[in-house]
């Protein structure tokens, strides 16, 4: 879940369920590839683009410049809705302040059990809640891979959590980050949102909202701030994802292409020291023996500021009879905890990021995230593929 209210290109269960965060991109294999246009960016705060991309961006009637200077506030309804298909992501230097970071909110829309009704009859009983504990700090030394993602939507700035991946065109060098699809783009009937970047090891050190008061950027963000030039989901998250609920959960799952604010020429691989691979044929729930999901939840009795983990076997929820069965685990992070990674041994014994988390309830009992198969591969391959030459 995302955090302050909801935020993809082609890109609950049982009670009231919580969406926790959101974005939009464009894939193949499998996925419908929507967006068709991003900014280059410079870590100097400038803005170079394709040639190709200018009159573009003038159809779309956007000004850069009027863009940096605060346009990208105006939330015309029309006018969000006919970019959607667009993904427009330029850096604007400073804008993500400590105050601003530490501030933005998670979403809290429960919905009713109509949304969950059509179980398959396969899904398994509510898993006993599992306790969040905060990770040892620092974050960067047990956890290196983990993050917070920070967008704007209509109603303000928004938090979810994130998980660096590798990218298997540039080995050892990866600059893909995994969420949520709710956490780039609002689902059917919205768009894209903006000013989206990713703060690996947020907080570093573990401090206290009363501590971080007067925190520097370098407190908040030690291995910087990453923009996202590029964003994908799942069409099936575009078609019919929702701001709350299960509708379009099983494919609520996006790749962000991201680059630093402040150029340095490391990737964020080599920045943060390591990255995790994606397991798209992880085994069923009954074979995996724990799954740990990792998060930055923001709503009460959280507040945002520190990253959580709850360890539990994995069971089933179903939502839809015509759409893939979830995993679910024991957990309270509570939104904000949206896009966070979930992590199981792999084939060979390695941690692998298997799934992300999704929804809720709202009673914080616990998490649920897709089972990631052929379209959330799409999507991770077509991102990979679009950065390849660079």
């Amino acid at each position: 879940m995302p955090s302050t209210r909801r935020p993809v290109l082609a890109v609950a269960a049982i009670a009231s369920v919580l969406a926790l965060t959101a974005t939009a991109c464009d894939s193949d294999d499998k996925t419908d590839a929507r967006p068709t246009a991003s900014a280059e960016q410079q870590g100097t705060g400038d803005i170079k683009l394709p040639d190709n991309l200018n009159d573009k961006l003038k159809n779309l009637g956007i000004d850069l410049d009027q863009w940096k200077n605060g346009a990208w506030n105006k939330w015309d309804k029309d006018d969000w809705l006919r970019e959607a298909g667009d993904f427009i992501n330029p850096i604007i230097k400073g804008l993500w302040k400590p105050d601003r970071m530490r501030d933005a909110q998670e979403p809290d829309k429960p919905v009713d059990d109509s949304d969950i009704a059509d179980d398959q009859g396969v899904t398994d009983p509510d898993p006993e809640p599992v306790s969040a504990k905060e990770v040892a700090s620092p974050y960067s030394s047990h956890v290196p891979y983990a993050g917070k993602v920070f967008f704007d939507g209509p109603e303000g700035s928004m938090v979810c959590s994130a998980t660096v991946v590798k990218d298997p065109a540039h080995p050892g060098k990866s600059n893909l980050v995994w969420t949520a699809g709710h956490c780039v783009h609002a689902g059917k009937g919205g768009g894209w949102y903006k000013n989206l970047m990713f703060v690996p090891s947020y907080n570093d050190a573990g401090k206290s909202q009363a501590e971080l008061q007067n925190a520097t950027k370098e407190e908040l963000a030690p291995k910087g701030v990453w923009w996202a030039d590029w964003a994908q989901t799942s069409s099936q998250w575009i078609d019919n994802g929702a701001a709350v609920g299960g509708k379009g959960a099983p494919y609520d799952f996006a790749v962000m292409h991201v680059k630093p604010e402040v150029s340095g020429g490391k990737s964020l691989e080599e920045t943060v020291g390591g990255a995790l691979p994606v397991d798209f044929n992880a085994p069923a729930v009954k074979s995996i023996d724990e799954i740990t999901a990792t998060g930055y939840p923001a709503a009460p009795p959280f507040d945002g500021q520190k990253m959580n983990q709850c360890a539990d076997q994995p069971g089933r929820l179903s939502l839809d009879a015509k759409q893939p069965t979830m995993y679910r685990i024991g957990c309270t992070m509570t939104a904000g905890s949206s896009g966070g990674g979930w992590v199981a041994d792999g084939a060979n014994g390695k941690p692998a990021l298997v799934s992300n988390t999704s929804i809720g309830p709202t009673n914080a009992t616990w998490l649920a995230g897709p089972h990631l198969g052929p379209e959330a591969k799409g999507v991770y391959s077509s991102v990979s593929k679009k950065f390849a030459n660079q």
